[in-house]
């Protein structure tokens, strides 16, 4: 901790997240019922204390959730459904959406209720006296059937602007039929952080203490995570968000971008202990769930939250971290990246040299090699900022000793000996538009696969790797997750020279290589070669670095 932190040492916080159900209603994002219970077994690993897992009462995929949640053993968290109250004019035990909410089974049930009088108006159309009646049976039921309530007051702070006096009603309502949380929600998110604290004291003074207090904040002006804090300022004790932040419209509050704050800045506890130093890859994993990709701009987690490019900085962080870095990367399970550029100096690049050989100093005569090498490799159009397994491969390669994998050098375990792809337009309904033929070398032995696929590129990897499996069956767990194309010169028109990024991961890790060529294909190819190489490469040290039984022992 360092000696900037403030804050009640030790205060625990409630963390509630919502991935499973205001996550799920971000643009894009369609998890499976497999996907769901993927997320929640992650949420679960991290620490997370409450899981808002779904509505049951909204669509059988729910439904199906909460029936296989009863088989999941769960180590940390608990478990919320989500419903709204009870409809109007209709007795709470006669609405088939608690019952639904009953007969999911868990432990809390968490109800929304309307707090700002325009949705009372001119949504429910209902009189004032009926909502204060519809959260307060509703509650009033689910607590006399053993449930713990929290309250979501829906529109709090917009209630708090037009009629103040009836939004702290709503909360008071709730209060009385005994729930045991009560949470603001700036369910527009066009609320400012000083309205929010406003409002969030106003709440605080008028129940007492007699509940937890919390905060739900949606991200439309960009100010979730400061709306956050300015609660926790005003006295919030219960926080909910989804913990990559997508959500319905802008986004929620990032639990990821906003725990480690808590913990390493403030002194709050949110996490059990040890449990802060995964958020980035459990982060990660979630995100690669729902098929979105973590912005790599993005505090503390992000890809590039601890990248350095310029050689003053990178320098300066390798001499004194704390000079470029407000937090040691490691205790949010993030990395440092030295971007290689030809901005980035020789700092840079002999701190990525010694990962492979710890011998080598920025005066190694490799390093000013490597120095020279990139240089002349960007003025072609190479960039290696964003393809740190395609920089690593090259330092393999220039580094002296290449050949001999066990002392970290490169050595090639295939090579293509041909291809060809075509594509083909228009095309049948039934039939791909590319199709990619390759003939590889491998230790003495040639093979041939063939492919077809959606694209060009997408049937050369389909092939490339066909060719390969008979040899490297580890191939089998990689796939590509994002391709991108940059043209570098514009000013050449159609014969510019194409940069290639082509991300892969294998599950549990992920990498990114680089192609340029004025052939948008052999571009590619180049990128996916280095791709299958890296990862070849790396399962041939890990397996040195830790042998088998079998080496053990025979």
């Amino acid at each position: 901790m360092n000696s900037e932190t403030k804050g009640a040492p030790g205060v625990e916080l409630e963390i509630l997240d919502t991935t499973l159900r205001d996550g799920a209603q971000g643009e894009g994002i369609n998890f499976s019922l497999q996907d769901k219970l993927a997320v929640l077994r992650a949420l679960d690993e991290l620490g997370i204390g409450w899981i808002e897992a779904g509505s049951p009462g909204s669509n059988p995929k729910d439904i199906e959730l909460f029936q296989a949640i009863r088989e999941v053993k769960l180590e940390h968290a608990r478990l919320c459904a989500f419903g709204s109250t009870r409809k109007p004019f209709v007795r709470a035990p006669d609405d088939p959406r608690l019952q639904s909410l009953l007969e999911a089974g868990t432990e809390a049930v968490t109800i929304f209720g309307k707090s700002w009088d325009l949705h009372v108006r001119e949504v429910l159309r209902v009189d004032r006296e009926e909502n204060l009646a519809m959260i307060s049976e509703t509650i009033e039921y689910l607590v006399s059937r053993g449930k713990t309530v929290f309250f979501d007051a829906e529109h709090f702070f917009d209630g708090w602007k037009a009629d103040r006096s009836y939004a702290l009603a709503t909360l008071r309502a709730a209060l009385e039929a005994g729930a045991s949380r009560i949470v603001c929600c700036d369910t527009n998110g066009g609320s400012f952080p000083a309205e929010i604290s406003s409002a969030v004291a106003g709440a605080v003074e008028t129940l007492g203490g007699a509940c937890v207090t919390g905060i739900h904040a949606h991200n439309d002006m960009g100010l979730a995570l400061a709306n956050t804090l300015a609660a926790l300022e005003a006295g919030c004790r219960h926080v909910q968000g989804t913990m990559a932040g997508f959500g319905e419209r802008c986004g929620n509050t990032a639990l990821a971008a906003l725990i480690p704050s808590l913990e390493l800045k403030l002194n709050y506890s949110c996490l059990p202990g040890g449990k802060l130093e995964r958020i980035s890859e459990i982060t990660r994993r979630i995100a690669e769930i729902a098929n979105v990709p973590v912005p790599a701009a993005m505090p503390y987690v992000g890809s590039s939250a601890f990248s350095h490019k310029g050689g003053m900085h990178s320098d300066g962080v390798l001499k004194v971290s704390r000079s470029f870095e407000h937090i040691d990367p490691s205790s949010v399970g993030n990395n440092r990246h030295l971007l290689l550029s030809e901005v980035g100096g020789r700092s840079a690049i002999a701190e990525r040299v010694r990962k492979l050989d710890p011998s080598i100093t920025r005066d190694h005569p490799a390093v000013s090699a490597l120095a020279e090498k990139l240089k002349a490799l960007e003025a072609e159009g190479w960039a290696f900022e964003g393809a740190d397994a395609g920089f690593e491969l090259l330092v393999r390669r220039e580094l002296p000793g290449a050949g001999d994998v066990k002392l970290n050098r490169y050595r090639p375990l295939f090579k293509i000996l041909a291809y060809r792809v075509m594509s083909e337009h228009p095309t049948g309904v039934s039939l791909a538009c590319s199709h990619a033929w390759v003939k590889v070398w491998v230790d003495g032995q040639d093979e041939i696969a063939a492919a077809e696929g959606d694209g060009p590129v997408n049937a050369l990897d389909g092939a490339l790797r066909r060719a390969l499996i008979r040899f490297y069956p580890e191939l089998e767990q990689v796939r590509l997750t994002d391709y991108k194309v940059r043209v570098i010169d514009g000013g050449a028109a159609t014969a510019a020279k194409v940069r290639v990024l082509i991300e892969s991961t294998d599950g549990p890790r992920s990498w990114t290589t680089v192609g340029v060529s004025g052939d948008i294909i052999d571009a590619s190819r180049s990128a996916l070669v280095d791709s299958i190489e890296y990862k070849l490469i790396g399962d041939i040290e890990r397996k040195i670095k830790t042998p088998s039984t079998e080496d053990c022992h025979g």
